[in-house]
């Protein structure tokens, strides 16, 4: 029997496994044995979409925001959920924590509103007073120990934000 369906001489290839990217999917040998990872285009765009998301010009409530964000998280993490990428997950989690600290702070656009929002954080007056001040851009202060301290992954948690850790901890 003759399908009679045409072949696509662009898409088509025949390759070596590890050269091979297949729905956003790469693979890769490890102890004679053929393992899925996401191939890093498909990660490139996730982050590209992420900061869309977390785009300080976006002007959206944080509750929006979170929503959104975890429809996306969810939706990527179930698509991908065969393939290795603990580590991916890791380092994407913690770039997306400093993106929401940078809305966080960008938000806060008053001294006085920082530092009523640090001390209901846990901070004392004297250190919530001192780094409200705090000159530098939006992404370098998000970095800063004053916010890791502050918004903490148990904060992002209790206001809802998965993490593609442990959504992906899930499949495993």
């Amino acid at each position: 029997m003759r399908w009679k369906l045409k072949v696509n001489r662009n898409k088509s290839a025949v390759d070596y496994v590890d050269r091979c990217k297949f729905l956003g999917f790469s693979f890769y040998k490890r102890n004679d044995e053929y393992r899925i990872r996401v191939d890093a285009k498909s990660i490139k765009q996730l982050k590209d979409k992420l900061s869309l998301l977390t785009s300080r010009r976006m002007g959206c409530s944080m509750e929006a925001r979170i929503y959104r964000l975890n429809q996306v998280i969810r939706g990527w993490v179930n698509y991908y959920s065969l393939a290795d990428m603990r580590r991916h997950c890791l380092s994407l989690d913690e770039w997306l924590r400093r993106r929401l600290s940078m809305c966080y702070w960008k938000q806060w656009k008053k001294v006085k509103t920082r530092i009523a929002n640090l001390i209901r954080l846990g901070l004392s007056v004297k250190k919530a007073r001192e780094y409200a001040n705090a000159r530098k851009s939006y992404w370098h202060t998000a970095n800063s120990w004053i916010l890791s301290k502050t918004l903490t992954i148990a904060y992002f948690e209790k206001v809802g934000l998965l993490c593609l850790s442990s959504v992906y901890g899930n499949f495993i």
